[in-house]
């Protein structure tokens, strides 16, 4: 850069920019695509002779028998014949084919061509674009042991099959099935020795583009083009000597990362279906004393949308400050409505249908100095009934506590306020609103050994006073009914694959008489294992 500051008055002046003498030639004339070769099924052993040839788009797409579909894999290339060379159009190409998720490796090669000796002004490319696929079909096996708060404790099975690249345009099929059996090993109380059988079966079907009735340019989504997903699970819970209860669950819509920091999710259909059957007279009795629980299992459908939005700036890893922000939209009923007949309740289809509107943000902060982290999360929920509902079902309200919330207490088993739960109350404890903040320091102890210090906060609380739950509404000295806890931790960080131990004590237990609320119980500490950072 040269600056000539001799040629005007009031601080103008000229800039130059020069090229050095010895910067090369090839270096300084503009390169353009003049072909552009695709290898869908790219291997070690590959022969390229022994293969086809498919133009399309103006594309060689150059495989054996079809793996990919040449029209379902163009979109993904914004590298184009006749286009000048750039770089970050060739990097955004294999982020893109990189997001498709039936591929190990992708590797775009340049190579230069011979041009016209006359004509030196500009060069020409051949790109290769080489996709490397990952296993078509896998299958995981997860066993899992399983201990709550109401003392059921028991094995727990996990089976899920993958299918990559289901119908030749990248699609990825994952069905799970699930199941777990549970015993009430210890305590007192008639529920002692009783168990619970739990089965799923999930099928999520992922397509890599959006179905939508109106075709979409590629070029129209730049960084990453939406992603369309079809959910359906079936859920069975046995709970001896109380109930049984069915449950089936299906979701459509789409995820769109915007950039790299932003991703939105929307599901336009969410429909959940829950039975309940077999119920025993005990349970029939405490549902009578619970107003507010009997209203929340029965509502048994529920048909909305929801919808999620997440700013991740925790994937910039070298960075002092980092940010993390996701929120989610959830409401219900409203189209049913439309359709529904009688009085309040209203059904359809012969079957009562909720009505409310759930809206949440999870927000977290991370200060990183000297290869050690101060991360402080907030949390805040609301769920409103309305209309054809008196509550928010069951299955939609919040918890507090455990290993991911506030760690001193055990899963689902803090408030809703200041309310004191039965020991052998079988049922979790939530609520329509939920608060939550949590502050910890992490420092290095030797290699992949990580440690922690932790104070978290928080509780869930009804927003309608419910008699059958004393203390649970949320009032304006809501500060006072806050479960708050800490303790330490050990963590075994492997390339971000992290094995956390935390164990916690109770400093504020919200249900203890006022004035006794302080216990510093920390002769019963909660030990807290898990995957995976808290926040």
């Amino acid at each position: 850069f040269e600056t000539d500051t001799n040629q005007y008055r009031n601080k103008r002046f000229d800039l130059y920019l020069r090229l050095k003498k010895d910067v090369p030639e090839k270096s300084i004339i503009p390169y353009k695509i003049a072909k552009v070769n695709v290898y869908p099924n790219n291997t070690v052993e590959l022969d390229s002779s022994a293969l086809d040839t498919t133009r399309f788009a103006q594309k060689s797409f150059i495989q054996g028998e079809t793996f990919f579909k040449p029209k379902r894999l163009d979109p993904f290339i914004l590298l184009e014949e006749g286009d000048l060379y750039s770089p970050m159009t060739s990097k955004a190409t294999s982020r893109r084919l990189g997001s498709i998720g039936a591929y190990k490796f992708v590797n775009i090669r340049y190579n230069e061509l011979e041009t016209d000796a006359a004509d030196d002004s500009l060069g020409l490319l051949e790109a290769n674009i080489f996709l490397s696929p990952l296993n078509k079909r896998a299958v995981r096996a997860e066993v899992k042991a399983v201990t709550k708060s109401n003392g059921f404790t028991g094995p727990g099975l996990g089976l899920t099959f993958v299918n990559r690249n289901l119908f030749k345009g990248g699609e990825t099929l994952n069905i799970s099935l699930d199941g777990s059996y549970e015993v009430q090993a210890g305590g007192a109380g008639n529920n002692s020795g009783s168990s619970s059988i739990q089965l799923g079966l999930n099928g999520t079907l992922i397509f890599p583009r959006m179905l939508f009735p109106i075709d979409i340019s590629k070029d129209y989504f730049k960084y990453d083009i939406p992603k369309t997903k079809m959910e359906l699970g079936v859920a069975y819970l046995n709970r001896t000597q109380l109930f049984t209860l069915g449950s089936v669950e299906g979701k459509f819509g789409y995820i769109w990362q915007a950039n790299k920091y932003v991703t939105h999710e929307i599901n336009p259909v969410a429909i959940n279906y829950v039975s309940l059957a077999n119920t025993t007279p005990e349970f029939d009795a405490i549902l009578e004393a619970n107003p507010f629980l009997q209203t929340s299992f029965e509502q048994q459908f529920i048909s909305g949308l929801t919808y999620s939005f997440i700013y991740n700036g925790m994937v910039d890893a070298g960075k002092t400050h980092q940010i993390y922000f996701n929120t989610n939209f959830d409401t219900a009923g409203n189209s049913l409505s439309l359709f529904a007949s009688g009085d309040k309740p209203q059904s359809i289809f012969g079957l009562d249908y909720a009505q409310y509107a759930r809206l949440d943000a999870d927000v977290r902060y991370h200060f990183n100095f000297s290869n050690q982290t101060i991360a402080t999360r907030l949390f805040a929920g609301l769920g409103v009934p309305y209309g054809n509902s008196e509550v928010v079902p069951y299955t939609k309200q919040y918890f507090s506590g455990g290993p991911y919330s506030v760690r001193a207490f055990r899963t689902r088993s803090l408030g809703p306020g200041t309310y004191e739960p039965d020991n052998n109350s079988y049922y979790d404890q939530t609520g329509n609103l939920r608060l939550e903040a949590n502050l910890e320091y992490r420092f290095p102890i030797v290699n992949i050994l990580k440690g922690a210090l932790f104070v978290d906060a928080g509780n869930v609380w009804n927003t309608t006073n419910n008699e059958a739950l004393e203390g649970d509404t949320f009032g304006s000295d809501f500060i006072s009914e806050l479960g708050i806890g800490g303790g330490f931790g050990m963590r075994v960080d492997i390339q971000n694959f992290v094995i956390r131990l935390d164990l916690a004590a109770p400093f504020h237990d919200p249900s203890l008489a006022q004035g006794k609320r302080w216990s510093w119980d920390v002769s019963n500490p909660i030990l807290n294992f898990a995957i995976g950072y808290p926040f």
